[in-house]
């Protein structure tokens, strides 16, 4: 799904994303785990070709994304309230995403109630524009507009920042039915180990722009992990 080769980034005198190879199938789930400034971010922006690499390639699907726009069709993502139109109301932004991939505006209203639980009763309805919600309800929103687009490609940056223990609980559920389908390839990155190697059928360790360990998960992942950043 996603052949990363020779990527560098560079700020200054500073690598903040060094890798040489890295491929992501079609339907994995990815934790992608590492201290701040380990590079995890600037990986994801210069997937969504928001920040451009300084040498190397990223292919989407066999696109390369600083060339081509069509990875945009199947793919979503939300990585800060900076993706968020925050003078809009809830409703009004589920629309305007919406349109961009044909849903009407009954269908996106339809889409919403499989995230009830994950709103809690807090998000639609409430008479609100998004930037008058806490920064917990503007992920919720961020979260759920872009997995409402249906995307084959779904990339998410801290998702479980700023959510109240029931609410991780609850995207977590909604993550593992993403994987289960084996129809999304999901890239998630995360300080929280637990809940990473509880959702993601593979981890990436990234330190100081180097991908340090790659691994598939099981029993002694999140042991692994812990261990290495006790060490660390």
């Amino acid at each position: 799904m996603v052949e990363i080769n020779n990527l560098k980034k560079i700020y200054g005198n500073r690598t903040v994303v060094n890798i040489d190879q890295l491929t992501i199938n079609k339907g994995d789930t990815i934790g992608l785990v590492g201290n701040n400034g380990a590079g995890k971010t600037t990986l994801f922006r210069m997937l969504l070709d928001l920040i451009r690499a300084d040498d190397g390639v990223i292919l989407s699907d066999g696109i390369n994304v600083a060339q081509d726009d069509q990875w945009k069709e199947y793919t979503a993502s939300f990585l800060d309230e900076g993706f968020l139109i925050d003078y809009l109301s809830p409703e009004e932004y589920f629309v305007f995403v919406g349109s961009l991939h044909q849903q009407r505006p009954s269908q996106v209203m339809e889409n919403l109630q499989q995230y009830g639980e994950f709103f809690n009763g807090e998000i639609l309805n409430s008479g609100k524009y998004i930037r008058d919600f806490s920064k917990g309800n503007q992920n919720k929103i961020g979260i759920a507009a872009a997995m409402m687009q249906n995307p084959r490609l779904l990339v998410l940056d801290e998702p479980f920042a700023n959510l109240d223990p029931t609410t991780q609980i609850r995207l977590k559920a909604l993550l593992k039915d993403l994987k289960h389908g084996h129809q999304v390839t999901t890239l998630i990155s995360s300080h929280d180990l637990n809940h990473v190697t509880d959702v993601c059928n593979r981890i990436i360790l990234m330190e100081k722009g180097l991908v340090i360990k790659d691994i598939y998960t099981d029993v002694n992942t999140l042991p692994e992990l812990k261990a290495y950043f006790s060490e660390t």
